[in-house]
């Protein structure tokens, strides 16, 4: 019997990492996140900051050693470096880390590298204006590259940008992308678009762009160099030769990657997302409201959760979505 203070699920897989989703709001309206038009939940079905700490003390007494969280945009709720503070001090905590669009970074960026936040994923799916604009309905270019500065400039253990490809929208950017990164130092990943939701901006069939051809095309720029490098998350590494910067794949499509799944998600809500391309999950808002205070019936409902923990997803591009909650509310 595997010991209580480890959360291993039924394919030999250990948990060690929780994504939690703080909100399902944002400032943003991107078109493969939300629909144009969001009605978002109402404050009260929110798990409290205080809940989200509790709940994040009762993962690392499970064994996880990190901890990211993501939204929604993050950086919108109130109050939110209360967080980010009392999760920081938490014991047994090895990452605490923070997926975001940037727009808040300028003034967010030193408190966050204070509360004891190591690493920073910034969203960046185009360097041209017009297109940044249009990719994310309300976004304003300048303002997130000014906050991927900052974030440099406060010295994050690392800096990634992750960018969503899609074709006829963005894959001619890639190579600029890399270059943007490699200029700066810092790291990046492309991720091929999750059919999460329905929405209307585009058909998702004919928007993919897999991994494979991405790499073909920066291959006419630059050398890459496969790499062994891991960050506990499901991206394949390449260094770029001759520089400080990786290039990441997220492949869910064409190289899936559930073998090696170390992870779950807690939706805003208090779900227990067991896996991103399936609807298990457990309801872990009302065992800590039933509960108040004692954190072992939270503690054995996230066990018996990680049990059913299925084997893979079922991401499916040419059918309607298996999968009807946006990406917003789950998490990116």
């Amino acid at each position: 019997m595997n010991s209580p203070t480890q959360l291993i699920d039924q394919f030999n897989r250990k948990i060690t990492y929780v994504r939690l989703s703080v909100t399902d709001r944002c400032d943003f309206r991107c078109v493969y996140c939300m629909s144009e038009k969001m009605t978002f939940l109402p404050r009260a079905q929110l798990l409290t900051l205080e809940e989200l700490e509790w709940l994040g003390r009762a993962f690392l007494e499970l064994g996880v050693t990190k901890i990211r969280l993501t939204g929604g945009e993050p950086l919108v709720r109130h109050n939110i470096l209360q967080l980010f503070q009392g999760l920081g001090r938490l014991s047994g905590l090895k990452e605490l880390v923070l997926t975001t669009n940037g727009s808040q970074l300028i003034k967010m960026a030193q408190p966050l590298k204070a509360a004891g936040v190591k690493r920073i994923n910034i969203s960046l799916d185009s360097l041209n204006p017009a297109r940044f604009q249009n990719m994310t309905r309300v976004g304003k270019l300048e303002g997130v590259l000014r906050g991927i500065d900052a974030a440099i400039q406060v010295g994050f253990e690392r800096v990634k940008l992750n960018a969503v490809i899609l074709k006829n929208r963005n894959h001619d950017e890639v190579i600029d992308l890399v270059q943007f990164a490699v200029n700066r130092g810092i790291d990046i990943s492309f991720i091929e678009e999750m059919p999460l939701g329905t929405i209307g901006s585009h058909d998702r069939a004919e928007a993919f762009y897999a991994s494979e051809q991405i790499r073909d095309d920066l291959k006419s720029s630059f050398t890459l160099i496969p790499s062994t490098e891991k960050t506990a998350g499901p991206s394949k590494y390449y260094r770029v030769a001759h520089t400080d910067t990786r290039v990441g794949f997220i492949s869910p499509h064409s190289h899936n990657f559930c073998d090696t799944c170390n992870r779950v998600r807690v939706t805003t809500e208090g779900r227990l997302l067991l896996c991103l391309g399936q609807e298990h999950s457990v309801d872990l808002r009302r065992v800590i409201r039933a509960n108040p205070g004692d954190i072992e019936p939270l503690k054995q409902a996230i066990i018996k959760a990680i049990a059913i923990k299925p084997q893979k997803h079922d991401f499916e591009l040419d059918s309607a979505p298996q999968i009807l909650r946006y990406m917003n509310m789950t998490g990116g």
